[in-house]
């Protein structure tokens, strides 16, 4: 009796131990994405349900980094950013570096941000798929009116291919003339901001005619960067 007691013991502590050993596994997977860039629930679900169950564990660790976890429950996305000190701690070195956005990158996410609002106001569908001419006529008309048309559409091209590196949109395979706006960017341009993007609208016309420096804004601070 005593043999099998101990077999049936050993037996559950060697389950546990794999138990304890997959939970850890999952920890690190969850956590090396957040760290390489934004986690999407309709990309990857299982990853997904790895952010809910170890989401306060997440959060403990990446604190210490000087970093914050950002969860959009109702959007499905997640990304750490950089914590901002308290008022009686020393001010922490950024693991996610702000870079300056040019203003034909600041100019096309304001605008882009603007639609997806517009589309959620009024349309169910989650995804925002746009026509990459479409994008081009919203915003040739705050860029400085000297420049010739092939130079505008390069210029709007450019950004949106920087826009893309910085995870806001994507283009869709096998088709470069359409990309998909990607739910990040809702909080990057925060409703405060949007709510304001007439009187920067304004701004945008004045630098279209010549007021304004190249660079305008920041890049987001999600893991991207230059």
């Amino acid at each position: 009796m005593s043999g099998s007691d101990n077999g049936f013991t050993g037996s559950n502590a060697v389950s546990g131990a794999g138990a304890g050993a997959r939970e850890q596994d999952g920890f690190s997977v969850i956590l090396v994405a957040l760290f390489k860039g934004v986690v999407y629930r309709d990309e990857d679900a299982a990853k997904w349900q790895l952010l809910q169950r170890h989401q306060g564990r997440v959060q403990d660790y990446v604190s210490l980094l000087g970093l914050t976890l950002q969860v959009y429950e109702d959007e499905g996305f997640a990304f750490l950013s950089n914590r901002e000190a308290e008022d009686d701690e020393s001010e922490l070195p950024r693991l996610v570096t702000r870079r300056p956005l040019s203003y034909p990158v600041s100019l096309t996410l304001a605008l882009l941000r603007r639609r997806m609002a517009e589309h959620d106001s009024f349309s169910g569908e989650e995804r925002i798929v746009l026509d990459v001419d479409e994008v081009i006529e919203m915003t040739r008309t705050f860029l400085p009116t000297g420049s010739n048309e092939a130079k505008i559409v390069d210029q709007i091209n450019s950004a949106l291919r920087r826009i893309s590196e910085l995870g806001f949109i994507r283009f869709l395979k096998g088709d470069n003339s359409k990309i998909e706006l990607k739910r990040i960017l809702k909080a990057f341009v925060d409703a405060q901001w949007l709510a304001e993007f007439d009187r920067r609208l304004a701004e945008y016309a004045e630098y279209a005619a010549g007021a304004y420096p190249a660079e305008h804004g920041e890049d987001s601070e999600h893991g991207k960067d230059e």
